[in-house]
């Protein structure tokens, strides 16, 4: 007898007593059934009943249920719900409180009784219940309903559900139908009329509410009279009648009327329905199109329906389910149409193969290659966007798999830009458009390992671009090639707009705003962000740690992970917290110790290193020191670079080339740890090693195996690392010097290595270069040492940069080193042919210079930045090895530093500064407008660099050479130029840029000699009596450059002042230049929201002066009270923008601002001068021409030179909107606007010519003149435009259109009746402009004949009219 189980009982008392009750083989009390899984084929069965012999083994299981646990999963995307047929017959019963819904029904009795309506049931039929001998009814039966077929018209046994369906299609087949012979046989559907049942109820009538008591009677004789005048009518009137409704009635009633009828008509067999064909090309497609012209494609002709004689297979009998053809479902059984032959002008729907391919529309592709399929265009090969998307949701695994494999090879050519030139539209927004992103992250968590790796491969090819990250790691051992940007989009702009009038305290935060974000609306800003916020990172730990898939997936995890990292600090920091990801990674993919592998391509990576996983180390340490020191001390990656590095490659037990690959990763995290100052003990237990690999250089495999690429990047990568390391050293004094006096503050640890450690490798390293100078020589290694010369120049920079800052420096010893390092290796280097001819090609390299570039672009969209480096080595670049750019930047910045410590060698460059390819460089960068961008902005960042280079050296070189102080004025235009291009990062650049460049009195040659500048300054007669003097001496500077050139140290100063808020951001950006890594905190550079400067920052002082003079409560200084040199700064450099207040009344700003104006309109500027482009800082000219009327008529008391400034823009050549503002909103300051033809010194030419065209703007001069608001006493400059333009007009004998035509007439017909003579002949009489004469214009004596003609015609014909 088995007890039960008591409250007392233990566990280990339940599992005995269940193990006693499995024993005796007595009956459960309950049993547990297991739903049939219909796909499978499996039948219900209850547990333990014969499950035990299928397949357990007779293991018997436990099993825990959950209540209210549904039997399947929820859909992904809501189904539309089902509906059946019988819920509307069924009886339902309310739930809720009947007194509840009485009182929240019931208002008030007033409004219950003032709605009673009596039915009418005069004509209401009665039925009385029939007698019959029983006590109470029959009981109805469900088996007897009349809802169900009668048992004898279904054969076999069928359910009471089948039945029912049974009798309601039986309803239907005996439902009257369309006569086919009847007279609305030849009809259009919209006339298709039911004459048969002609004594049926009107479909859309019902009598309700007619004031008749017997309305459905009088319905129904309506109803019939329609009937007898349709039968009267013939096809032709119905169709016109039809017509005429259709034209009348509103076409939502129409809609209405259509749809009663439908839904009283019963439903037609399939054989009755007519198929309508779809148009070729006519199907709507939200995916990319091709781009195809030719002539339109005819229509296709309806497809005839299938018989059961056309079909190849002939149906038997004893085949279930084929007693009934189905022409739908065998359309595919047909042979496949031809594609089309010519092309079309609608754009069509965009076809790829299983590898990403484009398929042309006229391609003719054999079937058997599976891309041809049933949906639509079936004679098409290939797959659209939109059918992948949905082969990619389907229930079969290989669907699923191809359909993602198939997605991941279009968005890898996608984004190389294959598709650019023949799809209209980017395929990479409309997938993201479309949703692609959800449907790789839903693809992520398929437990079926093909679909999940499939999804993984997708999603690396839209995150990842293999060939932006091989162009960043060239660039790995450049100069400052470590730091890279932060790949965020750029979004500001649209957060500002939504911020705005929303208080300070109500503003939410970033991280805020991004919490209360849905998923898709992060994704549709930033990609990496909305993976993110999806919980990507612990799906991809799991797919590493759990599901441990093939080699190929493991990489694109990888990859993916990487890219992550490079977004932001925060997206690397959440990689590296992820919970167990960073530890997978490191125990799994960089093992201590691992065997070698006995097949060259193994099942799995398992337990051995792999490169990928160490380069995911080194961005993680871009980052910031913080992360980098997690990863060194918390990860064991110390352990790790010891276990690689201490061998060579070839003893590690890997293949080759991977070998390779990780050891040079390895020195790329060393070096990224040594730029942070850590690490550097590794530097001192592996020195033997590294010297080892240093001496390696001269055991290159031949150039013409795979593994030559590979060892020259590991060369360089170990270059960078000593670069590093030689920094951090040469900081090892300041910082055991400041660790001594310090008092209770904050001062980085003194790293473990000194500069006694790393001064020795510089003979080595000086050594290995001259002889890579000699094999340029060498055909065979000059590739080779063209790219491992500038490491070795970016060495000895820092080498010799950390040498000037030691306490033992000896510059005797150094200057003579110099001096031989000089002679021996750098002139003979810049010399060579081969470096001759890569600078020969610099500005085809250069990305300043060619904005505009041929080659399609790939791929980018602005929530998901890339560098758009696909296909970087075909076209001309930065990066190409036939680019002079690093070896000009390494060199270039050996030169800065050897110069500044020995200057008597800056004389030995100058040829290199004055040689043709440099000069025509700067020439062309001076006249550049490059766009900024995130793809284009780390590799400009190296452009501005060399730059910066090449002024710095000039700077050194003008005092002392002739020749070079030549090309001053070529130096500082470029140095203004690049002054607003310097992004985030170069702060230290500009900084340098103004105080040594821009405000140099040598680069200015007005300010050491009588340039043409001087002149025309001088010509200006700039003193307080204007006209009374003469002119300074023209061999002497003026007046006025003379004095600002004194105070170029003041405005120096104040521009000085005035960006001080990039302080902070000027020492970060020095520290990382200068070398000073114990206090560098990130390699990652600052986000890049645009250049480092504003673009209108010539402005600020004059933003200051403005804000300083304008205090009201008359805190305001008087212009003569400001320090002089920042008057000059504001006054030279902000040009008119001086009137923006009553400033211009000042003697001072008044005698700058008329020089600056006669400067600007002199004939060989004024043609440069273009007002169309919106000043730097404003969305437009035309917004501040206009608030410049109006503070003129606020403020300008008529003043000339406000006037003259007014006037500049009215020119024809610039746009008519600022014409039209003056003479139509502000046509009163035409009164105050006496400025004369003398002193405005443009060519009145410029006004006049061409005529103007605009008939709004012609009326308002037209209206001005008769009106008297422009009198040639006033305003004598715009009189004579005005004149100048309505003459031209009334006499233009050109072709215009009517109202131009019927405007001419007008305006002569009142000008020949005014009574203003003066006007009337000024009008009539006008000849051209001449400003020297009285009036300003010269006039005929008489009219000419042609014009006499055409006036009195205009006459006669105004008078015919009349």
């Amino acid at each position: 007898m088995l007890r039960r189980p008591q409250p007392s009982d233990g566990e280990a008392d339940l599992l005995r007593e269940q193990e006693r009750f499995l024993a005796s083989g007595a009956p459960s009390a309950a049993s547990v059934l297991r739903r049939p899984d219909k796909r499978r084929g499996q039948s219900g069965m209850v547990e333990g009943e014969g499950e035990g012999s299928q397949g357990n083994g007779g293991i018997q299981k436990d099993v825990v249920t959950i209540e209210d646990l549904p039997d399947q999963l929820p859909s992904l995307t809501p189904a539309p719900p089902k509906k059946s047929r019988f819920k509307a017959s069924r009886v339902t019963f309310e739930v809720d409180n009947a007194e509840e819904r009485l009182d929240a029904h019931d208002t008030h009795i007033s409004a219950v009784l003032s709605r009673i309506v009596e039915r009418d049931t005069s004509s209401a039929p009665i039925s009385l219940p029939t007698f019959t001998g029983m006590a109470f009814p029959k009981v109805m039966h469900r088996s007897e309903t009349s809802s169900q077929a009668p048992p004898s018209s279904v054969r076999g046994k069928k359910s009471i559900f089948a039945r029912q369906i049974a009798a309601q299609k039986l309803h239907e087949a005996n439902a009257p139908r369309l006569n086919s012979s009847g007279s609305s046989q030849n009809l259009p559907a919209e006339t298709d009329m039911d004459f048969s049942d002609s004594s049926s109820q009107s479909r859309l009538v019902s009598g309700q509410g007619l004031g008749v008591s017997d309305g459905p009677t009088e319905t129904l004789r309506i109803h019939m009279e329609n009937q007898a005048k349709l039968r009267a009518m013939s096809q032709s009137e119905i169709i016109e009648e039809q017509k005429k409704l259709l034209s009348q009635l509103d076409p939502r009633l129409v809609e209405f009327v259509r749809s009663r009828k439908d839904q009283s008509v019963p439903p037609k067999e399939t054989n009755e329905k007519e198929d309508t064909p779809e148009k070729a090309g006519g199907h709507s497609s939200s995916g990319p199109a091709f781009c195809c012209e030719g002539s339109m494609e005819e229509k296709k002709s309806p497809s005839a329906v299938i018989t059961e004689a056309e079909l190849p297979v002939k149906p038997q009998k004893e085949w279930i389910h084929m007693d009934k053809l189905e022409p739908e479902k065998l359309e595919w059984m047909k042979d496949l149409p031809p594609p089309r032959k010519k092309g079309t002008e609608k754009a069509m729907q965009a076809r790829f193969d299983f590898a990403g391919t484009l398929i042309p529309p006229t391609e003719d592709l054999p079937t058997h290659l599976g891309l041809h399929h049933h949906g639509e265009e079936p004679e098409r090969a290939g797959y659209s966007l939109q059918e992948l998307f949905l082969l990619s949701r389907s229930q079969l695994i290989q669907q699923r798999s191809l359909a993602l494999s198939t997605l991941a090879n279009i968005l890898s050519k996608a984004r190389a830009g294959e598709y650019a030139s023949a799809l209209k539209g980017a395929v990479t927004s409309t997938l993201l458009d479309a949703g692609l992103v959800f449907l790789l992250r839903f693809a992520l968590d398929d437990g079926v390992e093909a679909v999940m790796s499939s999804a993984v491969h997708a999603l690396r090819a839209l995150l990842v671009c293999s060939e932006d990250e091989e162009c960043m790691d060239s660039t790995f051992s450049w100069y400052q090639g470590l730091a890279s940007f932060p790949l965020l989009p750029s979004s500001q702009e649209n957060e500002e707009e939504e911020d705005e009038g929303v208080e300070g305290f109500m503003k939410e935060t970033a991280k805020e705003k991004e919490e209360n974000m849905s998923d898709f609306d992060v994704t549709q800003q930033d990609v990496v962000k909305g993976l993110l916020k999806m919980k990507l990172l612990p799906r991809l730990r799991y797919i590493l740690e759990v599901m441990r898939p093939s080699p190929r997936v493991v990489q694109d995890v990888l990859q993916i992970l990487t890219r992550v990292a490079r977004h932001s600090l925060s997206s690397a920091t959440q990689v590296l917290n992820c919970p167990r990801l960073m530890e997978t990674v490191m125990s799994e993919f960089l093992p201590t110790s691992w065997s070698a592998s006995s097949s060259p391509n193994p099942q799995s990576i398992y337990g051995v290193p792999v490169a990928s996983a160490m380069k995911l180390l080194r961005v993680l340490a871009t980052s910031g020191r913080h992360i980098c020191a997690r990863l060194l001390n918390s990860l064991g990656v110390k352990e790790r670079l010891s276990r690689l590095l201490s061998a060579e490659p070839a003893e590690l037990v890997l293949e080759p080339s991977e070998a390779v690959r990780i050891t040079t990763e390895a020195y790329r995290f060393w070096a990224v740890a040594a730029g942070y100052g850590q690490a550097c003990q590794l530097y001192i237990d592996l020195y033997s090693a590294l010297l080892n690999s240093l001496q390696s250089g001269h055991r290159l495999a031949p150039p013409s195996d795979a593994l030559r690429p590979l060892q020259l990047q590991r060369l360089s990568a170990l270059l960078s690392l000593l670069t590093q390391v030689t920094h951090t050293a040469g900081c090892h004094q300041e910082l055991q010097a400041g660790v001594l006096s310090a008092q209770g503050e904050e001062c980085p640890p003194p790293p473990p290595v000194s500069w006694g450690h790393v001064s020795g490798l510089q003979a080595s390293l000086l050594g290995h270069l001259k002889g890579l100078v000699k094999n340029l020589d060498s055909p065979v290694q000059r590739d080779s040492s063209l790219t491992l010369i500038p490491g070795f120049l970016v060495y000895l920079q820092a080498y010799y940069q950390q040498l000037s800052r030691q306490n033992f420096f000896k510059p005797v010893e150094t200057l003579q080193d110099l001096e031989l390092l000089t002679s021996d290796v750098l002139l003979p280097l810049m010399c060579h042919s081969v470096v001759q001819g890569l600078m020969n090609n610099l500005r085809s390299s250069s990305l300043v210079c060619n904005v505009k570039s041929t080659h399609p672009g790939p791929e980018t969209t602005p929530n998901l930045p890339g560098l758009a480096c696909a296909g970087w080595k075909e076209r001309s670049g930065l990066v190409v090895p036939s680019s002079p750019f690093a070896l000009l930047i390494g060199l270039g910045t050996l030169l800065e530093t050897i110069t500044g410590i020995h200057k008597g060698l800056s004389s030995k460059f100058s040829s290199f500064l004055l040689s043709e390819p440099v000069i025509g460089y700067l020439n062309a960068c001076s006249k550049a407008t490059p766009t900024l961008s995130v793809s284009r902005a780390w590799l400009l960042r190296h452009e501005h660099l060399l730059l910066y280079l090449l002024l710095r050296l000039a700077h050194r070189l003008v005092p002392v050479d002739v020749e070079v102080a030549k090309q001053t004025s070529l130096y500082h235009q470029v140095a203004l130029v690049l002054l607003p291009w310097l992004l985030p990062g170069s702060e230290y650049l500009a900084h340098e840029l103004l105080s040594d460049v821009v405000f140099n009195k040598n680069f200015i040659s007005e300010g050491h000699s009588g340039g043409p500048e001087a002149v025309e300054l001088g010509e200006l007669k700039l003193h307080d009596d204007v006209g009374l003097h003469l002119s300074p001496s023209l061999q002497t500077v003026g007046a006025l450059l003379r004095e600002a050139c004194v105070q170029l140290s003041s405005i120096r100063g104040c521009f000085l002042t005035h960006l001080a808020y990039l302080e902070p951001s000027v020492f970060a950006s020095r520290k990382a230049l200068l070398g000073r890594n114990p206090w560098i905190s990130s390699h990652l550079l600052p986000e890049l929201t645009g250049p480092t400067l504003p673009s209108d920052w010539p402005f600020l002082p004059l933003i200051k002066l403005y804000e300083w003079t304008g205090v009201s409560g008359g805190g305001g200084l008087a212009v003569e009270e400001l320090p002089a040199g920042a008057l000059q700064a504001r006054s030279t450099v902000c040009s008119g923008c001086c009137c923006w207040s009553d400033l211009f009344l000042e003697r001072p700003v008044q005698k700058l601002t008329w020089g600056l104006f006669r400067l600007l309109t002199r004939a060989s500027r004024l043609d440069s001068l273009d007002l169309n482009v919106p000043p730097p800082g404003l969305a437009s000219f035309q917004d501040l021409y206009r608030a410049l009327l109006a503070q003129y008529e606020a403020v300008s008391f008529g003043d000339q030179l406000f006037g003259c400034w007014v006037l500049l823009p009215l020119q024809r050549r610039y746009s008519a909107s600022m014409r039209l503002a003056v003479f139509g909103e502000h046509v009163g300051m035409l009164r105050s606007l006496a400025v004369t033809l003398e002193q405005l010194s443009i060519p009145m030419e410029r006004f006049t010519s061409p005529p103007e065209d605009s008939l709004p703007l012609l009326r308002l001069y037209f209206r001005s003149l008769v009106t008297g608001s422009l009198k040639l006493s006033w305003c004598p400059v715009l009189y004579v435009v005005a004149l100048s333009h309505v003459n031209s007009f009334i006499f233009s004998q050109d072709a215009a259109a009517q109202e131009v035509e019927a405007a001419r007439h007008s305006m002569l017909r009142k000008i020949y009746h005014l009574t203003d003579q003066v006007l009337r002949n000024h009008l009539l009489l006008f000849r051209q402009p001449r400003p020297h004469t009285q009036l300003g214009f010269d006039t005929y004596a008489e009219l000419p004949p042609i014009r006499a003609k055409r006036l009195e015609s205009v006459c006669r014909a105004g008078k015919e009219t009349e």
